[in-house]
Formats: C-alpha cells, structure tokens, sequence
C-alpha cells in the first residue's frame, strides 16, 4: 500500500530492544522494514505488550502530527483504507487530497501525484 515494498524483518531479542525503546520486558517486538524511494519505514509490533491508551491526535499539537504520501490513484487507495483496517476521514476528501488514520490512529495525508508534480523542483 502507498507504493512501499516489503524489505525484511525483524524478531529482536527482549533484552536490547527493552533497553533502547526503555520498555519493561517481555517487549516480544517484530519489526517490518518497507522501502518506497529510498525511505525506509519501520513499522514495530509487540507481542507482550498492551496498547496504553487510544490517543488522538490533531494538527495543531506539538511533535508528529501526520504523514503526508503522494499516491497515483486516490480512489483506489481510499477504498483500501479499510481493508488493512484504518479509516477515511470522509470530510476531508477532495479530488486531490485527503486524511486517512492508520489502524493506531495516526494522520496520514494523502496527496495525488498531480499535487507531487506541481511542486518546484528538489534541490
């Protein structure tokens, strides 16, 4: 989906992985690396652990408030959406643009590749 590809995964071993994500053990981590344009996305699952609340964010707070993607196809990607369980913000869906939430809830902006095509050029 959003044109990533599956790189590898990983099973890292309790002991470490506690300490660098500072988590009490059993963490049980699995992480799946995708690439898309030389972005690497890390997505990070726990088999021993519990979600601590349902958060949601809005675009004005502090920190990471969404991630913005180009894709080719806006319908065909919205009515993906749900299949791997996130939702439309229906609201916000425009010819050109909309807001999705993952399965975790984050924001995602989705953009159409006439959007990334019109911009100036990268440096």
């Amino acid at each position: 989906m959003f044109g990533f590809e599956f790189w590898w995964e990983l099973d890292p071993p309790d002991d470490g992985t506690a300490q660098l994500l500072q988590l009490e053990p059993p963490v049980g981590a699995h992480a799946t690396y995708l690439v898309r344009d030389g972005l690497v996305l890390e997505l990070i699952s726990y088999a021993h652990r519990q979600p601590r609340r349902e958060i949601v964010r809005v675009m004005d707070e502090l920190g990471l408030t969404h991630i913005s993607l180009s894709v080719p196809d806006m319908a065909h990607t919205l009515a993906l959406v749900p299949q791997f369980g996130g939702a439309v913000e229906d609201q916000t869906v425009t010819a050109r643009s909309a807001m999705v939430r993952d399965p975790d809830g984050q924001l995602l902006e989705l953009l159409t590749m006439d959007w990334l095509n019109a911009l100036p050029p990268r440096p």
